[in-house]
């Protein structure tokens, strides 16, 4: 539109410069008409031609209007940069004052329309070798895992594999009856009731310190689930967030594709995609290249903590990726390459409620939300909105995207005491300035 509006402002001067010249004064038969400065033409004009501007006159008539609306298109022209979107000097400063260049730190992107318009890392992605941070980094990316997992859901509920409405004993005839209450839908949306498998491992392992208590794996929370008799309420009743519905997802996935998790996601999204570094990443399984490592101050010391017992969870935050990798993740939502717009539908529809329901969606800070498959979809400053953020041991992570906008704002970051929505939000405000 802008782009419109100022090719018009540039024809009404050039208009106005054209009715400035009198075609009958010596001057202007003299150079063709052309060439002249507004105001000699104007000079010219008057003398030569003294009824070329009176208001009687066609031609003074149309001069006076068009001087009329300049200040309108001049008005216009300046909103039209205004709304250009912010410089990187003004995204730089929200960050800048923040990080050390020899701290851990963190890796900032942002797109507009489908181009990438700030990439900036800061700090250090390993203090054991001081390589710094860039668009290469791969960052554990936390709970935004579950955008991936609940893709590679609805690639097979695409394929016809499974369905969202079927049965967790129909993938497992071995779970509890209780089972046969939630369906995949429920465990997209957070409606399952499933108990949290931190909770059951808090249990377990009381009195020992985290470093003591082994991994558990996807595997090692569907065998935790199915020890327990009941939900921690019916299914489709209440909403709770549920790592232990997502880490259920990633077995479903491959008990219904044959595949290991971490290979499906390679082979269906990350390797058609061309998301050459990112990995689901399971130890002694496969690496991390340019590996962020994870980060903890401690009474003014970095302490280095990226893995806890519950890090080797894959479908609930154990990818790991790069700002120039989901850049192309960026991409393939915006042009649905892995998904059509009709089949991904589900997944950006906000879950529904009994009206009666005690219990709805809540965000990190624990405020009212709306939620599909993997994504928040709350909307923000009247803006449509789908975002996640993700926090685990040592890092923190958020990919904000305002479709309606073509706005995208990803923050990766290998320490705990920074906000990655908070921040993200610091720079949509830049885009989305409240009306004076």
């Amino acid at each position: 539109m802008w782009p419109a509006i100022l090719r018009a402002g540039k024809n009404l001067l050039l208009f106005i410069i054209d009715h400035f010249r009198d075609p009958s004064s010596p001057t202007a038969k003299q150079n063709g008409g052309a060439g002249q400065s507004p105001n000699k033409l104007l000079m010219e004009s008057t003398v030569h031609s003294p009824n070329h501007f009176t208001p009687g006159g066609l031609r003074g008539f149309r001069f006076l209007t068009a001087l009329a609306l300049l200040p309108c298109m001049w008005a216009l022209s300046k909103q039209a940069r205004a709304g250009a979107g912010p410089t990187s000097r003004q995204i730089d400063a929200i960050f800048s004052p923040l990080i050390s260049q020899q701290d851990p730190g963190l890796a900032v992107l942002v797109r507009k329309d489908g181009r990438t318009t700030f990439e900036r890392g800061y700090g250090r992605r390993d203090l054991r070798s001081g390589q710094p941070i860039d668009a290469h980094t791969n960052f554990r990316l936390a709970s935004c895992t579950k955008q991936f997992t609940a893709l590679a859901i609805m690639l097979l509920v695409r394929d016809g594999k499974l369905h969202l409405d079927d049965r967790l004993t129909e993938f497992f005839p071995e779970f509890p009856a209780y089972g046969r209450a939630i369906t995949i839908r429920n465990l997209l949306n957070h409606t399952s009731g499933l108990a949290a498998y931190e909770d059951l491992m808090d249990k377990e392992y009381a009195g020992r310190y985290w470093d003591a208590i082994p991994q558990i794996s996807d595997a090692g929370v569907l065998a935790l689930m199915e020890q327990q008799t009941a939900t921690q309420f019916p299914p489709g009743t209440h909403w709770e967030y549920s790592n232990s519905g997502y880490c259920v997802l990633a077995k479903v996935v491959e008990k219904v594709s044959g595949t290991a998790f971490a290979d499906f996601l390679r082979q269906r999204i990350f390797a058609p995609l061309n998301m050459r570094t990112t990995v689901a990443y399971e130890y002694g399984k496969n690496r991390v290249t340019h590996r962020a490592y994870g980060y903890t101050q401690d009474a003014g010391v970095w302490l280095e903590t990226d893995q806890s017992p519950t890090s080797a969870t894959l479908g609930d935050g154990g990818i790991y990726s790069s700002l120039d990798d989901l850049i192309k993740w960026d991409d393939a939502i915006r042009h649905h390459t892995l998904l059509s717009e009709a089949a991904m539908r589900p997944a950006i529809t906000p879950v529904v409620l009994p009206e009666d329901s005690k219990y709805g969606p809540k965000g990190p800070d624990g405020e009212p939300v709306s939620y599909g498959f993997g994504w928040f979809l709350n909307p923000y400053r009247g803006h449509r909105r789908m975002w996640h953020s993700g926090e685990s041991i040592g890092f923190r992570t958020v990919i904000e995207r305002f479709p309606d906008d073509g706005l995208t704002i990803v923050f990766l970051a290998n320490r705990t005491d920074l906000d990655p929505a908070a921040l993200a939000l610091r720079i949509a405000r830049l885009y989305f300035p409240l009306p004076r």
